[in-house]
């Protein structure tokens, strides 16, 4: 069997195993844990292509979090508009948000385009608190579920799995062609992108866009998953964490800031007892990440892999200077 045909086969069997879950696993809660993984990796999908790819620093991606989260229970939940429905509303406001944002924000130098994100993210909190006959203030609001058939925990978790997997389809499609060879150039040299024609600031503003999408949607999967939400909720901390995923998991891969969602979502159900030292594990975790493999999980996992198969890792040939001064000399004799 070939190396393709056997990461295929490892694929189509993940796959496999990811989408009969609920059919195998032990219990609820291990479901809802990966139902929740599912819907952060919706939002991670998409920001992945403006921090992995294109380069850019955006930390408070929670804001365009719990603005579709906030939508899809003011609208669902008071108006009794149609959950699925809902979710297009939420993604385009999302987008909306992230359009009005990006538009001068994405001009700025990286560290000031992630204090802007920062900014959005204590607005939207503090209009959730002070809009209390809308949002419920610091009460919060109860969150609806989805009709049937979505409306188990297995139906629930079949739909997030499902969306999930469009968002990381459009991701990696965008992530093989040209768009994601001039995501990367752009974010390891802008003077270099530009001179070879890259629109830098539209393509920062395209992607921007599509991840305030992704997040609209992810917002409304989340509070559904929650059933209540409140201010306290979208805490910053949550915004950090979805940053650390990606630098976790590796920029410029699709398959590393997954790994660094699942890896991290699920880091502090298994240290059990001992929780409320979660953030310490997250500090641990990412210092043995920067200093055992600084490309991240996905990088790591890539040379492992090739050195499984006995393949080396790609390297850049080196001249040989005894070759080169006899091909010269033969040059010249001719």
């Amino acid at each position: 069997m070939t190396s393709v045909s056997a990461r295929g086969a490892l694929t189509a069997l993940c796959l496999l195993a990811i989408y009969t879950f609920p059919l195998w696993t032990p219990n609820l809660y291990l479901l809802h844990i990966a139902t929740l993984v599912a819907a952060y990796w919706v939002l991670i999908a998409g920001l992945n292509l403006v921090v992995g790819y294109a380069g850019a620093l955006s930390i408070g991606h929670v804001g365009l979090l719990s603005i579709g989260a906030y939508a899809f229970a003011i609208l669902v939940g008071k108006y009794g508009f149609d959950p699925l429905a809902t979710l297009i509303v939420s993604g385009t406001l999302g987008a909306g948000c992230g359009f009005i944002l990006g538009l001068p924000s994405l001009r700025l130098p990286g560290f000031y385009f992630a204090m802007s994100t920062i900014a959005l993210a204590m607005i939207v909190a503090e209009w959730s608190l002070a809009l209390d006959g809308l949002t419920g203030g610091g009460t919060g609001l109860p969150v609806p579920g989805f009709n049937s058939p979505f409306n188990t925990p297995a139906g629930f978790y079949w739909l997030v799995a499902a969306i999930a997997g469009a968002v990381t389809w459009m991701t990696w499609n965008v992530a093989r062609f040209m768009w994601g060879r001039a995501l990367i150039a752009m974010r390891d040299s802008e003077v270099a992108a530009a001179s070879v024609g890259v629109r830098i600031p539209r393509m920062k503003l395209i992607v921007f866009t599509f991840s305030g999408f992704t997040a609209g949607v992810a917002g409304g999967l989340f509070a559904s998953l929650q059933s209540y939400i409140t201010p306290e909720t979208f805490v910053f901390e949550l915004g950090l964490f979805f940053f650390v995923c990606i630098i976790v998991g590796g920029r410029g891969v699709i398959l590393g800031p997954f790994l660094g969602t699942v890896v991290l979502t699920a880091l502090p159900e298994l240290v059990g007892p001992l929780a409320k030292l979660g953030s310490l594990f997250y500090g641990i975790l990412l210092l043995l990440v920067v200093l055992v493999a600084p490309e991240g999980i996905g990088d790591f996992m890539r040379t492992a892999y090739e050195r499984l198969q006995k393949r080396p890792a790609k390297k850049m040939p080196h001249p040989d200077p005894a070759r080169l001064f006899a091909a010269i000399a033969k040059r010249e004799a001719d």
